[in-house]
């Protein structure tokens, strides 16, 4: 199916919804400095699982910010994510492990210190390569943005995993963040 037969192109759309209500710039920059300036990890804590979790700091329900979306992720061992997409971009700094990604049906292996990319409505899915190791990504999305230009859709394809991995064991997701990434030699 092309691009032209895409049910989405045979209606109008409207990409920049019109804003109404209140609004102040000098309230608004007033309000967004009273906010803190450094956001603790620990107090933030792993949702989601059993095969992957995620540690939400900025989020666009929480006002902290207004363009970014940042969150850890966590791979548990021979763990993978929901196959989904999005409207927005994300790019996956990964911290440690290794494993791979299905974007669009293609394969791409990543590993601790590379950066992944997940282009606009990509349909993808994140996986653990190792059946031992958990696999740690920092994430920073445009979702924000997409929110205000009201043009966020997300949709999954396959959802979750609700068991455990084969290998995983009793994994529960790493709180303890001290040498993570840079272990002692």
């Amino acid at each position: 199916m092309g691009i032209e037969s895409h049910y989405h192109s045979k209606k109008d759309r409207v990409f920049v919804r019109g804003i109404q209500g209140h609004y102040n710039l000098k309230e608004e920059l007033q309000r967004l400095r009273s906010l803190p300036r450094v956001i603790k990890g620990k107090t933030h804590k792993f949702v989601d699982g059993p095969q992957s979790y995620s540690k939400h700091f900025v989020e666009p329900v929480d006002g902290m910010t207004q363009t970014l979306h940042i969150h850890l992720e966590e791979y548990a061992p021979g763990g993978k994510t929901s196959k989904h997409g999005h409207v927005n971009e994300a790019a996956f700094y990964i911290l440690d492990g290794k494993g791979y990604e299905i974007h669009d049906g293609i394969r791409y292996d990543w590993e601790a210190g590379d950066i992944v990319v997940v282009h606009n409505n990509c349909v993808h899915q994140h996986f653990n390569g190792s059946e031992s190791e958990p696999a740690r990504s920092l994430v920073l999305k445009t979702k924000p943005m997409f929110l205000f230009i009201n043009m966020l859709f997300q949709h999954t394809v396959e959802k979750e995993e609700t068991k455990p991995s084969p290998t995983q064991g009793n994994f529960v997701p790493r709180d303890d963040e001290e040498n993570l990434n840079h272990p002692a030699e």
